[in-house]
């Protein structure tokens, strides 16, 4: 049975710790808008803790987000950036506590390892969306749709899409996060089962070669064949390459995807983009796509 998190309300005390990489900028406009909404903001000792390239040693940072998840003051626990690291502490951090008691967790890109543990080995949902980090580039739009969904308010998302979709209609339970992530957790107590599911994709940063390899991966694994619906989001910051591969993501995705029944959409908010919107893990959710209008409700 899936696990939904008691949605906040105003007074709720929430907490921000850096599982993955150091913050090189203050979070301080990011936390005062998590305080307009009305919540009581803990910063864990990662927030502003330094070693490397990451927000602590790996036992520093597993401390500091293992005492938010055991604490049942903390309605929320919101990464205050992600990067690199997360995978380093999955397998040190006990979620007894957590499991008992859940609570919402929040961030994307690197958190993803930490989302998909939360609904691969417990069942319970979890919130891909804006942190503290981007907040300020983040757009109105963004920043709200995450506000309702740690607050319990309806959302619904429409667009239409400037590459070719496939038309049709599903219900299913949502999965998905950042491709690079997922795929590190193939094979791993952290990875979801994607049969009958919605599964939505991102990622930055990574060359076409890269992405066309870890799509061919899913598909050889039968990931790709019994979902209920495929929703890609931004897939930026691509690095160019000496000879040009051929194929931007989107063609590559859509030719390994095509041959499926289900309905496939593109640019779909969310990823590392200024409108990355909120994508609640293990919720039911409809998509609907005609004619490159997609329209997404959470049920």
């Amino acid at each position: 049975m899936i696990k939904q998190p008691t949605y906040l309300k105003k007074g709720d005390k929430i907490a921000i710790v850096c599982p993955a990489k150091k913050l090189p900028k203050s979070i301080e406009a990011g936390i005062a808008i998590l305080k307009e909404w009305g919540l009581e903001v803990i910063e864990g000792k990662t927030v502003t803790g330094s070693y490397h390239q990451f927000s602590g040693t790996d036992e520093e940072r597993t401390a500091d987000l293992q005492q938010y998840l055991d604490d049942p003051s903390i309605k929320a626990i919101i990464a205050g950036r992600g990067g690199y690291g997360t995978i380093r502490i999955i397998d040190q951090l006990d979620f007894t506590a957590f499991n008992k008691n859940p609570k919402w967790l929040v961030g994307f890109s690197d958190i993803t390892i930490l989302l998909a543990h939360a609904f691969a080995k417990l069942n319970v949902q979890s919130i891909h969306a804006q942190m503290p980090y981007t907040f300020e580039e983040s757009t109105p739009a963004a920043l709200e749709s995450l506000r309702k969904s740690l607050f319990g308010e309806n959302i619904s998302y429409t667009y239409t899409s400037d590459f070719n979709s496939k038309d049709g209609a599903a219900e299913g339970i949502l999965i998905g996060g950042n491709l690079s992530l997922l795929i590190t957790v193939q094979g791993s107590e952290s990875e979801m089962d994607y049969t009958d599911k919605i599964l939505f994709l991102e990622d930055v940063g990574e060359r076409e070669y890269a992405i066309d390899r870890m799509m061919r991966l899913l598909k050889r694994a039968g990931k790709l064949a019994n979902l209920k619906g495929l929703v890609i989001g931004a897939f930026n910051e691509i690095d160019e390459e000496k000879i040009p591969f051929g194929q931007t993501p989107e063609e590559l995705i859509w030719e390994l995807v095509k041959e499926y029944d289900y309905p496939v959409c593109f640019n779909f908010p969310t990823g590392h983009i200024d409108d990355n919107r909120a994508m609640i893990l293990g919720k039911l959710v409809s998509l609907s796509v005609s004619k490159n209008n997609v329209q997404f409700n959470y049920l």
